[in-house]
């Protein structure tokens, strides 16, 4: 089972414009400031973050309970002019935990609700014995195919053409994608076989032109899993293995 939380600022849209329109420079600092302090807080309890859309962010969450959330919450509001609310949703796949997480923050309100303030809502937690598993992909030799010829406009193009295709086809399975850097992307995919990610890869390859590649780690909480599935993509750039897919299981 894998855990997520769904992380949102409250009333955010209105405070933006509030009593005057603030500066589109601030507000993409206080938004980036955010991501960190938040992937530092998650991170401490062995979780990590995605910036999703920055006034939304999904954090795999597995061994964190209801206080740890609280007092995140609290220490945001502590030192940020906003205040951010939380669902939480356990369920086989990311995809089906995040559409819970997603409900149990509307429970408590809008987002642009003047009214909602740092609602923390949660369905379920995961089991100390659950675990979480987690895909890292990249494009294959995109230094020499693509930014050393292509310009950095249209060689982003590319990486982001190659996220949505990767979004389409891991969410058909049961998985998300997140585009964390680079050529990089990152995948909660509890549920989802070694076979099923090499076969998604390839229908994406096929579909943009590009050779991808995806360490896998399996770990009881998020970031170890990151971790080992880093050290899988790791020994596939330096040919330890001909196959595309490579997988680390912690709990071996």
């Amino acid at each position: 089972m894998i855990q997520i939380t769904l992380i949102q600022i409250d009333n955010y849209g209105p405070w933006t414009v509030t009593p005057n329109p603030r500066t589109e420079p601030d507000l993409q600092a206080l938004q980036s400031r955010l991501y960190g302090d938040l992937e530092r807080e998650f991170g401490a309890h062995g979780g990590i973050v995605f910036f999703n859309r920055f006034d939304n962010l999904i954090a795999v969450s597995n061994g964190m309970n209801y206080e740890d959330h609280a007092l995140i919450q609290r220490s945001i509001r502590n030192r940020y002019p906003i205040t951010i609310s939380m669902g939480i949703g356990t369920a086989e796949t990311a995809i089906e935990a995040q559409k819970i997480a997603t409900e149990m923050i509307q429970k408590g309100g809008g987002a642009q609700s003047s009214e909602r303030c740092e609602v923390l809502n949660i369905d379920s937690l995961a089991n100390d014995n659950d675990s979480v598993q987690i895909a890292h992909i990249d494009i294959d030799d995109i230094t020499t195919t693509l930014t050393d010829i292509e310009t950095a406009y249209d060689t982003s193009k590319i990486v982001y053409k190659v996220l949505y295709e990767l979004m389409e086809e891991l969410s058909n399975i049961g998985g998300m994608c997140f585009f964390i850097g680079g050529d990089n992307y990152m995948s909660p995919s509890n549920g989802i076989s070694e076979d099923q990610i090499r076969d998604a890869l390839k229908r994406v390859d096929k579909k943009t032109g590009v050779t991808l590649k995806a360490g896998i780690g399996i770990a009881k909480k998020a970031a170890r899993a990151a971790d080992l599935a880093d050290i899988g993509l790791e020994d596939i750039r330096a040919d330890v293995t001909d196959d595309s897919v490579l997988v680390f299981n912690d709990l071996n």
